[in-house]
C-alpha cells in the first residue's frame, strides 16, 4: 500500500502545523474550541495537559473533563447566540492576556459582556486558562470567586503602580491623577457603564472610596507588554471591611503621554453599602 506512508506523513504535519498555531495563539485554538464544541486540537497541542478556571465550571482539569466542558459550553453559547468582539490582547514571556466583548442574547436583551482569557504555558506540554468576568449581565448575581493565584511578589510600576497606591489607599485625586484627561474607566458590566474624563472620573472614585478607605489587592501575576498591564489579583478589602479573597484582573492601558488611556477590570467584587 503505497499511499501509507504519505498518508501517515500528511497526518504528522496536520499535527505539527495544528501544534504550531496552537503554541503561537493559545487563547485564539481555547476561544475556537469553545465555539466548536471540539477538544480535539487542544489535546494535540498540549498532550501533558490541560488546565480551565472557569466563572461558572469552577476547575477543569484533564482531557477528558476538557472534553465535557467545552461540549457543554458550546450548547450554552448557542442559546445565547454569542459572538465576539476582539478588545486588546497582551502578550509577554509565557503568559498571553486577551480582551473580548462578547455580544449575546439574553432574554431578548441585547448585551456586550466583558470577558478576558489568559493562558499560560512553560513548556509545549501543558497549558493553563483562566477566564476572568463578571456573572452579573447573565445571573444578575456576583458569586464570591475564590482566588485561583496565589498572592506573588510581583509590583506594577510607573503609572500602573501610582494607579494601585491611590486606590490602596482611598485616595481620590492620586488615581485621577493617574489617568489621561479623556482617559476611561470599565466596570465589569460593560461599555454601557464606562466612565469617561476626568470629571466622571472623580465621581466615581469618589463614590468607590466613601465606605471609608480604599480597594485592597494582592497582587498575583503581571503580563506587561509596555503598553498594556494586565494584573491578576486577589481583593481583600474594601473600606474598612475586609473582604473573602475574591479573584479578578484589571488591565491598565497607557496612553502615548505615559498617563492611563483605559482600565477595564474583570471581577464579580461587591462593593459596601454606601460605596455604589
Amino acid at each position: 500500500m503505497p499511499w501509507f506512508p504519505e498518508f501517515a506523513s500528511a497526518a504528522q504535519l496536520a499535527r505539527s502545523q495544528t501544534r504550531a498555531a496552537g503554541h503561537a495563539d493559545p487563547v485564539g485554538q481555547y476561544l475556537a474550541a469553545l465555539n466548536e464544541g471540539s477538544a480535539r486540537d487542544l489535546e494535540t497541542t498540549w498532550p501533558g495537559e490541560v488546565l480551565i478556571y472557569d466563572p461558572r465550571a469552577g476547575e477543569v482539569r484533564g482531557h477528558r473533563h476538557v472534553r465535557q466542558f467545552v461540549s457543554r459550553n458550546l450548547s450554552w453559547l448557542a442559546s445565547l447566540h454569542a459572538r465576539t468582539e476582539p478588545v486588546a490582547s497582551t502578550v509577554a514571556g509565557d503568559r498571553a492576556v486577551v480582551e473580548l466583548l462578547a455580544h449575546v442574547d439574553h432574554g431578548g436583551r441585547q448585551l456586550a459582556w466583558p470577558v478576558a482569557v489568559v493562558a499560560e504555558s512553560a513548556d509545549d506540554l501543558a497549558v493553563t486558562f483562566r477566564t476572568y468576568c463578571s456573572q452579573w449581565p447573565l445571573e444578575e448575581q456576583r458569586p464570591v470567586r475564590p482566588p485561583i493565584l496565589p498572592p506573588g511578589a510581583v509590583r506594577p510600576g510607573d503609572v500602573v503602580g501610582r494607579y494601585q497606591a491611590g486606590l490602596a489607599a482611598g485616595d481620590t485625586e492620586a488615581v485621577v491623577a493617574t489617568f489621561a484627561p479623556d482617559g476611561y474607566f470599565r466596570p465589569p458590566f460593560g461599555p454601557a457603564y464606562a466612565h469617561h474624563g476626568l470629571a466622571e472620573l472623580r465621581s466615581f472614585f469618589a463614590r468607590c472610596f466613601s465606605a471609608g478607605g480604599g480597594i485592597g489587592l494582592e497582587h498575583c501575576a503581571v503580563t506587561d507588554d509596555g503598553v498594556r498591564c494586565a494584573l491578576e489579583y486577589n481583593c481583600v478589602r474594601w473600606g474598612h471591611r475586609d473582604l473573602p479573597p475574591q479573584a479578578g484582573m484589571g488591565v491598565y492601558e497607557r496612553g502615548a503621554d505615559g498617563l492611563l488611556a483605559a482600565v477595564r477590570v474583570y471581577d464579580d467584587v461587591q462593593a459596601p453599602p454606601g460605596a455604589r
